[in-house]
């Protein structure tokens, strides 16, 4: 979300803007996951679950997509609360829908030389570049940017992120009751996906571990923790259904710090770094982070910057 933010504005005003993501479509911790199964597919949006819109830039990017009929309103969360649709990663889609973004990129290292920053990418290179955007969980920026700015590297990683595991189960019958649940035993948050403004499938439930748990099995298997988080949810739920699939993912850098700034940009070096963990653990913060480096950037001003997006400008050098 941040780098999308960030290239959005610096492509509206005219900049050549290159993403690289290493992920297999947009999305981040936005990304929703198929699952087969003998009801069918389900999708489950096991990563952010929801997000809400306090600041007047993003409740207008917010209107917007909800226009475009990406987004809808999910008050079963929360009386303000927004969803993608028909899935959380339909945001970022749509938002990479007019950016050159290269998917399966996994960005190995950087390095920066008379001509501008250059990409050790898979099994090539990439670059020249005018201008570098980091836009990662801080724990993942700081060995990049302890090469050119210690500054910047010792921000990030005095913002630790919050580890969560995840279970997705999907159930032949509706399990009776709320469509959320809260705070029960080991379970921080569980939600019926398919509850959720314009999904459909079967019977999916996303349940997140608490913190505390996850951090005690972080190194379990999926398996593991598939079968303890099924076990809570039943026991919370109340239900005698056992699912008719489990499946776990571990978000290593699920709920970011807060670093108490903007982004961060260094107009010497033309390196900038965005994010939710320089705000604060929310969608809009991720987004506010990227218009924030944008501008920055645009400006030349020294202080913001955006995602796994390399910036190439015409004009910017």
């Amino acid at each position: 979300m941040a780098g999308l933010a960030c290239a959005e504005l610096l492509v509206e005003q005219g900049h050549e803007v290159q993403l690289f993501d290493k992920g297999r479509s947009p999305g981040g911790r936005m990304s929703s996951r198929r699952m087969e199964t003998p009801a069918g597919i389900a999708i489950f949006d096991h990563g952010a679950q929801y997000f809400t819109a306090r600041d007047p830039d993003f409740a207008s990017a917010v209107n917007r997509w909800n226009a475009q009929g990406v987004v809808a309103r999910w008050p079963d969360a929360r009386n303000d609360a927004w969803v993608g649709v028909p899935a959380m990663n339909a945001i970022p889609r749509q938002m990479a829908r007019s950016l050159n973004v290269t998917s399966g990129a996994h960005v190995r290292g950087i390095a920066r030389g008379a001509d501008g920053w250059h990409l050790a990418c898979g099994d090539g290179n990439a670059g020249p570049f005018d201008a570098l955007v980091i836009a990662l969980p801080a724990e993942q920026a700081a060995p990049l940017l302890g090469l050119y700015c210690l500054d910047m590297a010792r921000i990030a990683v005095g913002v630790p992120s919050t580890p969560c595991w995840v279970a997705m189960l999907t159930f032949a019958e509706p399990v009776a009751g709320p469509p959320v649940i809260h705070g029960q035993g080991i379970i921080v948050w569980a939600a019926r996906n398919n509850a959720k403004p314009g999904r459909a499938g079967p019977e999916a439930w996303t349940i997140h571990a608490t913190p505390e748990w996850t951090r005690a099995h972080l190194e379990e298997t999926p398996q593991f923790v598939a079968g303890e988080l099924s076990g809570a949810f039943l026991a919370a739920s109340g239900t005698d259904r056992q699912p008719l699939a489990a499946i776990a993912h571990r978000w290593r850098f699920a709920l970011s710090g807060r670093a108490g700034r903007d982004a961060l940009w260094d107009s010497t070096s033309r390196l900038g770094v965005c994010g939710d963990w320089l705000i604060g653990p929310r969608v809009e913060a991720a987004w506010l982070s990227g218009r924030h480096l944008a501008r920055m950037i645009l400006s030349e001003n020294a202080s913001s910057l955006c995602d796994q997006a390399m910036a190439r400008s015409s004009g910017m050098a």
